[in-house]
This record gives structure tokens, sequence and C-alpha cells, in this order.
């Protein structure tokens, strides 16, 4: 059993350890971008895949639900703050602060920047709201102890925390 991030019919299907590591990686990457009130939407859409919290094989997303943007340049805007998002948790991003090393998360992450560039933008009435969290569920809570974004108070800490 695994999890599938999709694009317009192109997948990347993770096992939920898999998972799990390119949630971690993500989210530690995406607490040092945001900055804008969408940046933190996306935000909760991660902390959203954690298994943890909602089931191991029961995560996952399509771009195409994801809100982005009302016009082409909030749209360009938002697909170069995923892309950034992702380039910075390919170079490593404290990846020294977990307690473990994701011997496979740069590929995993390679091929969902690839998924994430080729994406064709087009208003789509503004994704799902079932899949991409609105404002009032945006990730505005930070995790004093790991210094990630998380979805407080909604879960009992962030990914870090309920890993344990």
């Amino acid at each position: 059993m695994g999890n599938t991030f999709n694009s317009d019919g192109d997948g990347l299907y993770l096992s939920n350890g898999g998972t799990a590591a390119f949630v971690d990686v993500l989210m530690l990457a995406v607490t040092d971008l945001v900055e804008e009130p969408w940046d933190y939407r996306f935000a909760a859409l991660l902390s959203l895949q954690d298994q943890n919290v909602m089931g191991r094989g029961a995560v996952g997303f399509d771009l195409k639900d994801i809100d982005w943007g009302a016009s082409p340049e909030e749209q360009a805007r938002n697909k170069d703050f995923v892309l950034r998002v992702t380039d910075l948790a390919l170079n490593g991003h404290r990846w020294d602060e977990m307690d473990y090393y994701p011997p496979f998360a740069a590929d995993h992450l390679r091929r969902f920047r690839a998924m994430v560039a080729a994406y064709p933008l087009a208003y789509r009435d503004g994704g799902s709201p079932m899949a991409f969290p609105g404002h009032a569920e945006a990730a505005m809570a930070s995790c004093a102890r790991h210094r990630v974004l998380s979805a407080l108070p909604h879960w009992e800490g962030c990914v870090f925390c309920i890993a344990r």
C-alpha cells in the first residue's frame, strides 16, 4: 500500500515510508520559505499528508485540485513557490535535523519537481475545496520544538512530534 501524487495522468507513487520522508523534507523547506497567505495553505496541504494522523496509504493529492490562484500572475507566483520549496528540500535543507537519512527522498523530489514544472496552469475555478485547504485551515502555527509549521490546534503536534 502506498500513496499517489498526481498531475494530469502522470503520477508519483510512493510507499508509506517514502511518503513520510517526502513530507518531512518538504515540511522543513516550506516552513522556511512561507511569506504569503497562499504559502500557508500549501503548507497545510503538506501537513495533511501526515499518515500518522490521516492513515497509512490514505494520503496524496492531485495538482489539479490545488487552487493555484485567480490570475495568471498569482498562479505563476504560487507555482514558483512550490518549485522553490522543492528545490530547497532537494538541497538537503535541514535534513541534518531529522533522526534518519531519507535515501530516496531526492529522487522523489526530482520527480515531483518535474511534475510541477510541467503542469499547465489554467484557471480551474479555484481547485477542489475538499482537497486544498482554505484560508481558515492554513498552517499558521509553528511547533516550537521542531521549528516547522503544523496544523495546530487540529493535530496534537507537527509531523515530527506525531511520528514519535
